[in-house]
């Protein structure tokens, strides 16, 4: 039986191969090894969007998520505190707990031989315990309990996770682009977001980075998306109504113009984070609510209350894969499975202590917009699809993110930028090379991108000793 071949494992240089300034090979989004390399490094290397701190708001509570393939648990312990660990029992490696939530009461249970845990995933009893006696036992890692997740970070209630040790801490990583949660929170008058509902689940066959790159894509919506939003709003004009619909209201932006994208602007930060609308967006003209400008004004004086409710960015990526909406309190994840398959899970947010009018606008959203019987969400789920069949013809091999490329722009740098820039595209590709490379070289600093001839390294690849080769 022949052995797998490997093009990628251990050859950073044919990983830095598929990414050029000004375009990306389609390996990066069809390629079986790519993406389990991915799981590997990438989602291992970088902070990792996990759950919600609302989520788990009494002693007892926990939630369950997988990262690059690792299944997570996380709890709130007695003292308050959010605990990380690794959903595994310490004994032979049942997954302690099987929900995506609950409540676990004073601590969690095996259920396959009763090895007990504390809600911080210590260890509290071990049935027949005296059995262990002479053999080693305390001396073993087991006797701390569940193997605990050393970085995480729980920031203004969103919880991260990092589950390599190498690379930046959570400050450098987001940087200035944290500033985009800060204005969603500040949306309460209580400075607290509520997640409230279970989120709307919707399985694309595409790759997970389609979704991302789509996020900063302002050059599709007036195409891809004028037979749904398009048709909404004429048919709605047709009735001679001048009275503003709700889902009219969410809709029409969506067939806005490219002089209205191109003006409104892009912000890229470092390591793959970015926001379309900076001096405009798509959110800006929604109906008032009565009484929130009050409530606002109350809490953070008139002055600030403009400053939080006038910043009203469009979509904020954080690299890798979750999408945020400030104004409409939306967050969206992206969740790869495989190459070719990703599941999106679009959550909502309830501002603390604003009127309910906010929240049931932002439940309309996300049913009118990412929902899977939304009709535009089914405009972008269909050119997916056909770029993930597209990229199997042979005729071109390299997918272009050109436009308005400068080819004297910094990779890493904070800029702002035309709306129509593939330039968060080109930041997103650069902080990928890094990220997967990372742990591969030890080298976390600087550009890896457009060294290598993607030729020589990346399609034929030259063997690395100690790895397996490919065979012909």
């Amino acid at each position: 039986m022949q052995a797998p071949a490997y093009r990628y494992r251990d050859n950073p240089d044919a990983i830095r191969a598929l990414v050029r300034p000004r375009e990306v090979h389609r390996d990066v989004y069809i390629d079986d090894e790519v993406f389990r390399l991915e799981m590997e490094h990438l989602f291992a290397n970088t902070w990792i969007y996990a759950g919600h701190a609302s989520q788990a708001p009494n002693p007892g509570d926990f939630i369950t998520c997988e990262i690059g393939g690792q299944p997570l648990l996380i709890s709130r312990h007695t003292d308050g505190e959010i605990y990380v660990n690794y959903n595994r029992c310490a004994h032979k490696g049942t997954r302690i707990a099987g929900e995506p939530c609950g409540n676990a009461g004073k601590m969690f249970r095996c259920p396959y031989h009763g090895w007990a845990y504390r809600t911080d995933g210590s260890l509290l009893s071990v049935p027949l315990r005296k059995g262990y006696d002479g053999t080693g036992f305390e001396d073993t890692a087991m006797v701390r309990g569940l193997a605990p997740v050393k970085n995480f970070r729980v920031y203004r209630d969103f919880i991260f996770v990092k589950l390599n040790d190498g690379g930046p801490d959570f400050e450098a990583f987001f940087g200035d682009s944290l500033s985009t949660i800060d204005n969603m929170v500040d949306r309460s008058p209580e400075g607290r977001l509520i997640l409230e509902g279970a989120p709307l689940r919707y399985m694309h066959r595409c790759n997970w980075k389609m979704l991302v790159e789509n996020q900063t894509d302002t050059c599709h919506p007036m195409v891809a998306h004028e037979s749904s939003a398009g048709t909404a709003v004429k048919v709605w004009k047709e009735t001679g109504r001048n009275d503003r619909h709700p889902a009219i209201e969410l809709l029409a932006p969506f067939t806005s113009t490219y002089k209205f994208y191109e003006e409104f602007g892009i912000r890229v930060w470092p390591n793959g984070h970015g926001h379309t609308g900076v001096t405009d967006s798509i959110h800006a003209d929604y109906s008032e609510i009565p009484g929130y400008w009050e409530m606002m004004v109350d809490a953070y004086g008139e002055e600030r209350a403009k400053a939080i409710l006038g910043d009203i960015r469009h979509n904020t990526v954080y690299f890798p894969n979750i999408m945020v909406k400030g104004p409409i309190q939306t967050l969206r994840v992206f969740l790869p499975l495989a190459a070719d398959r990703t599941l999106v899970e679009s959550w909502t947010f309830r501002l603390a202590g604003a009127p309910d009018q906010l929240f049931a606008r932002t439940l309309l959203y996300n049913r009118t917009i990412n929902a899977p019987t939304s009709i535009v969400g089914h405009d972008d789920l269909e050119m997916y699809e056909r770029i993930q069949t597209g990229l199997r013809a042979d005729g071109h091999e390299w997918v272009n993110v050109q436009r308005l490329y400068d080819e004297d722009e910094e990779p890493d740098a904070t800029v702002v930028v035309n709306g129509t820039s593939e330039r968060q595209m080109r930041n997103q590709f650069n902080a990928w090379v890094r990220f997967m490379t990372q742990d591969m070289t030890g080298d976390m600093t600087g550009d890896m991108t457009g060294d290598v001839d993607p030729a020589a390294a990346a399609l034929n690849p030259a063997p690395a000793a100690g790895a397996e080769r490919p065979v012909a």
